[in-house]
């Protein structure tokens, strides 16, 4: 029971984690460069920004923590700790491995790049002018970066379970 509601936990906040981002790369960045053109950007950035990235930075966070639990449990691998076989690119906990680093790398990219540049775009903590550009620059780099990752961490997750072993790396 304790593996369900992990793997339901883990699927519900990886949802809402991908959700945000590509929210975030195809729905917000571009709506934003119109609502600034139209004078209304500020009510986005000031109501909708920060409550948004509030849940994707906690997806992120909830999303790692129940992949980690999900693996030291064993599923998604052949044994018991697949946590050090599916980050050691071990046997058939390999692939599912592959999508845990770029989950990982995707994770950091939220917490040390995304959120604190974030912070300084959107006001929240004292920035100049030249650092809320810089920060703006970084944040949307390392965004962008983590929609190209999303569909191969996507793919290696749901493909290298043990669940879905056989359906795509079977020969």
């Amino acid at each position: 029971m304790e593996y369900a509601i992990d793997r339901w936990l883990h699927v519900l906040s990886g949802i809402t984690w991908i959700g945000l981002l590509y929210y975030f790369n195809f729905v917000q960045a571009p709506g934003l460069a119109r609502a600034k053109a139209d004078g209304t950007a500020p009510g986005i950035t000031k109501h909708i920004a920060p409550r948004a990235l509030l849940w994707f930075r906690w997806a992120a966070a909830a999303t790692w923590i129940t992949g980690a639990i999900y693996l030291i449990m064993g599923h998604g691998t052949a044994e018991m700790n697949g946590f050090s076989r599916a980050f050691g690119l071990q046997g058939s906990a390999g692939p599912i491995g592959v999508g845990a680093w770029l989950g990982t790398i995707m994770l950091f990219n939220v917490w040390v790049l995304i959120w604190p540049n974030q912070k300084k775009v959107l006001g929240m903590v004292a920035a100049s002018d030249e650092e809320k550009a810089r920060g703006a620059r970084v944040a949307a780099l390392a965004s962008r970066t983590n929609t190209m990752l999303s569909f191969p961490m996507l793919w290696f997750m749901i493909a290298g379970s043990s669940a879905h072993y056989g359906l795509v790396f079977a020969g």
